[in-house]
């Protein structure tokens, strides 16, 4: 009895696995972690923006906002995207860059 027991879990766990690996599970493990890595990826860029204006030339501030624009891009958030386009305009004004 305690033989058929142990083989029934036995036999769980593997579909378990079987699915959890084939089913996608591990594809939506992966994808939750490389947006997570993605976020925190734009969160630090948008730090070194606030160093760069505050301490940098309006340059600086210009190319640092591009740099978090693209982050966001990159994490496929667009709301922020947005948002910092139009940082990246008006840090491309005081640079004295031309905006598109």
């Amino acid at each position: 009895m305690e033989k058929n027991i142990k083989g029934i879990i036995g036999l769980v766990v593997f579909v378990g696995l079987i699915w959890y690996f084939f089913g996608g599970g591990l594809d939506n493990q992966v994808k939750s972690e490389m947006q997570k890595i993605e976020n925190q990826v734009a969160a630090d860029v948008v730090e070194q923006y606030e160093i760069a204006k505050k301490n940098g030339t309006a340059m600086d501030a210009y190319v640092a906002a591009a740099t978090v624009s693209a982050a966001y891009l990159q994490a496929k958030d667009e709301e922020n995207y947005k948002k910092w386009k139009a940082i990246e305009k008006e840090e491309a004004k005081r640079a004295g860059m031309p905006f598109e």
